[in-house]
């Protein structure tokens, strides 16, 4: 296990660059999986958003691509629990489909605006420590927030489903994120807080 302190006592923000990769990839092999079993049951109930979820499961694709390109330089390795985002994945996908496109895209909305406001703490966190990396994911913010647009463009209502499912697919993805990188998502938060009251 990683350890977050350096000999100083300091939190050594390597550690931290390698969580976030690997908590990256491990988000978008999970979105992958959303995507997969969303469009396996759309085909079935209702095809004509088939396109929109394809286009969407390519991007999540290449970005898994690009994270896991950017790990050997920063001696990262793939998340130990992701059986876990690959099951969640799937079963969210499944079931989210299962309750209707407007639950697919109530879903998307969720996912997506949880992990831009992680990916905005993270940008905050590499800007002067990691340009390359920082490039790198606001580079890929840029489609996630075109999802994200996209689903809230679609939604046809926001009833009591979204009421019910939008934070409880919001704090799943919080936990994921929170656990894959051993609460360091919560230190980025707290550490961005401070340097702005400063």
């Amino acid at each position: 296990m990683d350890n977050p302190l350096s000999n100083a006592g300091r939190r050594d923000r390597s550690v931290t660059v390698r969580r976030i990769l690997k908590v990256n990839h491990a988000g978008e092999f999970g979105a992958i999986r959303i995507y997969g079993a969303q469009i396996w049951m759309a085909r079935r109930l209702f095809p004509d958003i088939v396109p929109a979820l394809r286009e969407m499961r390519d991007d999540e694709i290449k970005h898994c691509r690009l994270f896991r390109d950017a790990m050997p330089s920063r001696k990262a390795r793939p998340c130990r629990v992701m059986a876990f985002w690959s099951l969640g994945g799937y079963l969210l996908g499944f079931l989210t489909a299962l309750g209707g496109r407007n639950m697919v895209w109530i879903c998307t909305e969720a996912v997506e605006s949880t992990v831009h406001r992680h990916l905005e703490d993270q940008l905050a966190f590499l800007e002067a420590g990691d340009p390359e990396l920082h490039g790198l994911i606001a580079s890929i913010q840029e489609e996630e927030l075109a999802h994200l647009r996209e689903a809230e463009k679609n939604q046809t209502a926001r009833g009591v489903s979204y009421t019910l499912l939008l934070p409880v697919v919001a704090a799943l993805t919080d936990l994921m994120i929170w656990l894959s990188t051993w609460g360091d998502s919560s230190w980025m938060r707290a550490e961005m807080a401070r340097s702005k009251q400063s």
